[in-house]
């Protein structure tokens, strides 16, 4: 039995457990995808892994899931933050949905002197996230924090955590992530303005961030943010 739906939820997942449904996730699972009582559905919630289940009450504005068996474990990514200013809408979705599908543990929208938006919706780029957790078959779902101002960020920055500052001014320097430890780490793109002067002399100074290069063009903030997040992945986390 091979479920051709998979279901984020924030409910326990376990042997013999039955999970109730929002009209929302009966209305895609019975009116979209016309599933029927005794068709299997994948479901996960971050934290338990994958598990099938089974529907076992089908209405129009709720219903039932029992837990079969579960289907895979619980894969937590490295401990990656992505610190990224947010651009366009549609761009900046797909910088979430991205940093998702590659690995980041957590995804912290930055103010910067330069970034255009001033305000984002926490809720809506969060739901983009666990779309892409359901899409791409990921059993956890990093969170999205709410936008920050990087100065006060940087100043509350958490002791051992090491920091890749993506730098425009770089490219075409050879990347200097070799030698790195591994451990807590966080990747910062800019926008689309670049970093201040401020801010690349203050980032420059500071003894847990290392400056590097994407390569010798200047990247768009959102294929910087896949290509830091490959390098890193690849350097130093789980694609070793």
């Amino acid at each position: 039995m091979k479920a051709k739906v998979r279901l984020y939820v924030d409910h326990p997942l376990g042997a013999g457990q039955s999970v109730p449904l929002t009209r929302e996730q009966a209305h895609y699972l019975f009116g979209v995808m016309r599933l029927a009582v005794g068709d299997p559905v994948a479901l996960f919630n971050g934290r338990e892994g994958e598990w099938l289940t089974t529907v076992a009450e089908a209405g129009k504005r709720g219903g039932m899931l029992d837990c079969v068996e579960q289907s895979a474990p619980l894969m937590l990514p490295p401990d990656l933050w992505l610190l990224f200013a947010p651009i366009k809408k549609a761009r900046t979705d797909f910088i979430v949905e991205k940093a998702v599908e590659m690995g980041a543990a957590r995804i912290l929208p930055v103010q910067t002197d330069f970034t255009n938006s001033e305000r984002i919706r926490q809720d809506r780029l969060q739901a983009h996230a666990v779309e892409a957790a359901e899409q791409c078959g990921g059993t956890f779902v990093p969170e999205v924090a709410d936008l920050s101002k990087l100065d006060r960020l940087l100043a509350d920055w958490p002791e051992g955590r090491q920091l890749m500052f993506c730098d425009e001014a770089e490219a075409g320097a050879a990347l200097t992530l070799a030698g790195a430890a591994p451990g807590p780490w966080a990747i910062l793109i800019g926008p689309e303005g670049g970093f201040s002067e401020v801010e690349r002399k203050r980032l420059s100074g500071l003894p847990f961030a290392r400056a590097v290069s994407l390569g010798p063009r200047i990247l768009r903030a959102d294929t910087a943010a896949v290509a830091a997040l490959t390098l890193w992945q690849v350097a130093l986390g789980d694609w070793r």
